[in-house]
C-alpha cells in the first residue's frame, strides 16, 4: 500500500538534529497481479509500492523478470537463496563463475557484556549522540 525511501535513521539524533530526508508514498492504485491481497487484511496490494519493491529486488538478485519475487514468501526465499549462493562462492575462495546477485548474509556478533556496558556509559556521557547540551543529558531531560 505504501513505500518509503530516505536517509532517516532510527535514533534520536537523526530525528532531531541531523539533516535527514525521507518520503512516504501512499498509493491508491490497486495492483491486480497475484497476490492481490498479500497480507490478507482486505486492503490489497498497490501498484507503485509493488513495482518499486520488485525493481529493487530484481536489481539486487540480478534478474530480468519477477519470477519468485511477487509473492512475499517466495521473495524472501529468492533473496535468501541468492545471498547463500554468493556467500558460498566467497567462502569457497571465489573459484568458478561468480553467482548473480549483490546480497550477502549479515551475521550479528555481539561484543561481551562488559564492552556493551562500557560503550553505553561512554556513549551517554562523553559522546554527543543526540545534540543535547551536557546539562540536559545529566538531568535526563529531552
Amino acid at each position: 500500500m505504501w513505500a518509503t525511501v530516505g536517509s532517516d535513521n532510527f535514533n534520536r539524533r537523526s530525528w532531531t538534529h541531523d539533516s535527514e530526508l525521507s518520503a512516504a508514498v501512499v498509493d491508491e492504485e490497486r495492483d491486480v497481479r497475484e497476490p492481490v491481497d498479500p497480507a490478507g487484511l482486505g486492503d490489497g496490494a498497490r501498484r507503485f509500492a509493488r513495482d518499486l519493491r520488485l525493481q529493487l529486488m530484481r536489481e539486487h538478485v540480478d534478474v530480468d523478470d519477477d519470477a519468485g519475487l511477487v509473492d512475499p514468501h517466495e521473495a524472501v526465499e529468492t533473496l535468501r537463496g541468492s545471498a547463500a549462493r554468493l556467500d558460498a562462492w566467497y567462502d569457497g575462495g571465489c573459484t568458478g563463475p561468480r553467482p548473480a546477485g549483490r546480497l550477502r548474509s549479515h551475521a550479528v556478533r555481539y561484543p561481551p557484556r562488559w564492552q556493551r556496558l562500557l560503550a553505553s556509559l561512554v556513549y551517554r556521557t562523553v559522546l554527543d549522540p543526540d545534540g543535547r547540551p551536557p546539562r540536559m543529558k545529566l538531568h535526563a531531560r529531552h
